[in-house]
């Protein structure tokens, strides 16, 4: 019982970069720009974060920093494949390359510094209670921010006149246009608040989760975000309960290697990853449900092709 309890207080850790990056994501693939970037931007913000908190900073300072970063990076991509009209799968892929990059460069001086994190919350009455006291009353704040906005998310998306707009421009963009939405602004926003969602998920990481920076700390989590929006077919309320799922399987790892379980170490590393081949395939294998993706997704808009 102990172990199960630890295993699933933990898991919420591992979830939240994964839940703050995705619901980024959605948002912008509901406009209908493919953002692959999500791994770089990741990295930024956990790099930025880091910088600034050691630099004279405090967390909260860091985290907003880290935001930022993500939001210049996925300005950047925006301008690319909205303005410019880049391929967006190719663009994705560079701004990857570029994240990691000037995180890498930038961020050598501050590798392997610590920094002062931001404390877990105690609520009284509610945080001792057995089993359930440590799994949902004992996390840190983003825990609870990232549900609430997974949770207002959908409630943009699918309750307000600019969401139904949003979706609008990632179904048609011509009859979005034609209906007097700025398609272009419409898209270019949604990459900007994805990008900042990404260094939010970033910052997080470094700064909340590991309180240190140290290259390549994002491990493919940006990758797995991209997997779980298919997973939750573009909802922001069902990626929670992905979040949880592929957080689970990367939390287990360090609980088992703590308790002295024999296993495989790079084998349990691999889970996550393999969850994500898995989400990706069992749907188009079971063929159930519809296609809930964008009619428009990753296809550029020209106006003059306009019907």
């Amino acid at each position: 019982m102990d172990f199960l309890v630890t295993w699933l207080a933990s898991t919420p850790t591992f979830a939240t970069p994964i839940l703050l990056a995705c619901i980024g994501l959605i948002v912008c693939e509901r406009a209908g720009v493919l953002n692959l970037g999500a791994e770089g931007m990741m990295a930024v913000g956990a790099m930025a974060a880091v910088a600034v908190t050691l630099t004279g900073g405090n967390p909260w300072t860091g985290i907003l920093a880290g935001i930022g970063a993500g939001a210049l990076l996925g300005l950047v991509f925006g301008l690319a494949v909205v303005v410019l009209r880049a391929d967006q799968i190719l663009a994705g892929l560079a701004a990857v390359a570029i994240g990691l990059g000037a995180a890498g460069l930038i961020g050598k001086p501050y590798v392997h510094t610590t920094v002062t994190g931001i404390a877990r919350l105690d609520i009284p009455g509610l945080s001792d209670l057995p089993v359930v006291g440590p799994i949902l009353f004992a996390q840190d704040p983003f825990v609870y921010i990232a549900v609430a906005l997974a949770l207002l998310g959908w409630f943009y998306l699918m309750r307000t006149r600019a969401g139904l707009r949003l979706r609008a421009t990632g179904e048609d963009p011509g009859a979005a246009d034609v209906a007097g939405v700025d398609v272009q602004l419409t898209q270019l926003a949604a990459v900007i608040v994805s990008g900042a969602a990404c260094g939010l998920a970033g910052a997080y990481l470094s700064v909340v989760a590991s309180q240190v920076w140290v290259e390549g700390m994002v491990a493919g989590r940006g990758w797995i975000a991209i997997g779980l929006v298919i997973f939750a077919r573009w909802s922001p309320p069902r990626a929670i309960l992905g979040a949880l799922i592929f957080g689970g399987a990367d939390a287990l790892t360090p609980r088992l290697q703590a308790v002295g379980a024999d296993v495989p170490a790079y084998l349990m590393m691999m889970l996550p990853y393999l969850l994500t081949i898995a989400v990706l395939a069992v749907p188009a294998l079971l063929r159930r449900g519809g296609n809930a993706e964008p009619a428009s997704l990753g296809l550029p808009f020209l106006r003059q092709d306009r019907r």
